[in-house]
C-alpha cells in the first residue's frame, strides 16, 4: 500500500434527530434511500450524495447544522420537498437566485436541521470572484 495515497472516497455528515423513526420517514418522503439501519444510525443516500441520521438529539447542535445539497434541478426539488413540508409541518423557503451562482432554497427538517438545497446556474454579470460575495444569514428565522 502506498504511504502516499491520500485518495479520498466519500465524506458523510452525521446528522441528528430528535425523533428518529418521524426524521427517517422524512428523508424518505424527500427521496432518499434508507440503505441500511444499525442501533443508532441510519444510512440514507440519493444517488451518490450521502449521510448518517443518528438517534441524537441536543438543540443547539441541530439549531447550529446545516446540509448542503447540490442537485440538478432546483425547481424540482422544491416541488418534492413543498409536499414534505406539508405532511411534516415543517419550513420551507422560496428559490432565489443567489449572487454566487446558485438558485437555492432551505428546508427545516423535523429536528431544525436547515438543508440549502441549490442548483449552480449561470449569471449573466457574475461578479469576478463570487468567493467574495456576501452570504445569506444560514438560518432562516424558525
Amino acid at each position: 500500500m502506498d504511504p502516499n495515497n491520500l485518495a479520498v472516497f466519500e465524506i458523510k455528515a452525521f446528522v441528528p434527530a430528535r425523533d428518529f423513526a418521524l426524521s427517517m420517514e422524512f428523508y424518505e418522503a424527500l427521496g432518499f434511500t434508507r440503505a441500511s439501519v444499525f442501533e443508532d444510525i441510519a444510512y440514507f443516500h440519493c444517488g451518490a450524495s450521502s449521510f448518517l441520521l443518528q438517534d441524537f438529539y441536543l438543540h443547539e447542535h441541530a439549531a447550529n447544522c446545516q446540509m448542503h445539497l447540490l442537485v440538478e434541478n432546483v425547481d424540482a426539488w422544491h416541488a418534492k420537498a413543498r409536499t414534505v413540508t406539508e405532511r411534516f409541518k415543517v419550513k420551507i423557503s422560496e428559490p432565489e437566485t443567489q449572487p454566487w451562482a446558485m438558485r437555492d432554497f432551505t428546508l427545516f427538517d423535523p429536528s431544525g436541521v436547515v438543508w440549502r438545497i441549490a442548483q449552480n446556474i449561470r449569471l449573466e454579470s457574475a461578479p469576478d470572484d463570487v468567493s467574495s460575495a456576501s452570504m445569506p444569514d444560514p438560518q432562516p428565522s424558525r
